[in-house]
């Protein structure tokens, strides 16, 4: 099944970011954005979005659910040297599977990184509390039914850091946003493939500026909905606070149809066509603010 799964088509995505600083405001999470617009960018419908602790249990039900209900899932956080990091005996605890030292990225590990300046006298073959806690990194889910480089990815050279692939489609990243963001951006030749749009080209969004409060759009809009969303095609507004104009937007793959509505939809709104928004906000609306 896991091998199936790592081969499979990828229609949807889900997200789980791990990590009790999260939960408890001392980190701000940017890494499920970013996520955002890179499924958004290839065409991935990004299904959900969960916040979670450093929880065994929780890691384990969320990671088998969205295993199940997801083509394509990226945790995010809990993998490092420390003993609040358990993403990785979670996760192989929630798909029955033992943790294994991956030697071709501890190889890595010793080639590409440095010791702290506070370890000066660190030795990558002599036994310690630091070389372990480098080890805990490095110590991945193992599954033996499947080929090494099906489940442990490298995606850039100048990186020791793997992604841990478990159950075909759970894909383990750091949660520092730098490593999470260069790791994605590599992964990316791997998944153009499996889209259904192989050149990943993703989907199309169309934006127009609307002096119209929502209330007042909001029965053209519904009209609006019932056309689109047969060709699949969302339509969605979105309030700007004290700012002079709203945004209503399109979002689909028919291109061709979408731009056929833009004359009706200026019409419909009072509005136009922008390609960013608040690019027309009145001089002096605080469009900065």
């Amino acid at each position: 099944m896991a091998a199936e799964r790592s081969k499979r088509m990828i229609h949807t995505a889900g997200c789980i970011i791990i990590g009790d600083e999260v939960l408890g405001g001392k980190t701000v999470d940017t890494n499920s954005a970013f996520l955002a617009k890179y499924c958004f960018s290839l065409g991935i419908n990004l299904k959900r979005i969960e916040v979670i602790g450093d929880d065994e249990g929780e890691i384990v039900e969320a990671t088998r659910r969205m295993s199940n209900n997801y083509d394509f899932v990226v945790t995010s956080g809990g993998i490092g040297p420390t003993h609040d990091d358990i993403t990785y005996q979670s996760i192989a605890s929630a798909f029955n599977l033992p943790l294994k030292l991956h030697e071709p990225a501890f190889e890595k590990m010793k080639r590409l990184s440095k010791p702290h300046p506070s370890q000066p006298n660190f030795k990558w073959d002599e036994p310690s509390p630091a070389l372990e806690a480098k080890k805990r990194m490095i110590i991945l889910p193992h599954d033996e039914k499947l080929q090494d480089e099906d489940q442990v990815v490298f995606v850039d050279e100048g990186l020791w850091v793997p992604i841990s692939v478990v159950n075909g489609n759970i894909h383990i990243l750091p949660g520092v946003p730098r490593l999470f963001e260069r790791l994605l951006d590599g992964l990316k030749p791997r998944l153009l493939p499996r889209l259904t749009d192989p050149e990943g080209k993703g989907v199309y969004r169309v934006l127009f500026s609307t002096p119209l409060a929502e209330s007042e759009v909001a029965p053209y809009l519904t009209e609006l909905a019932a056309k689109a969303e047969p060709k699949g095609v969302k339509v969605g507004s979105y309030p700007r606070w004290e700012k002079s104009r709203n945004t209503v937007t399109l979002v689909g793959r028919d291109k061709d149809f979408m731009d056929s509505l833009v004359p009706e939809i200026e019409k419909g709104v009072k509005g136009r066509r922008v390609t960013t928004e608040g690019e027309d906000d009145d001089e002096g609306s605080d469009k900065d603010a």
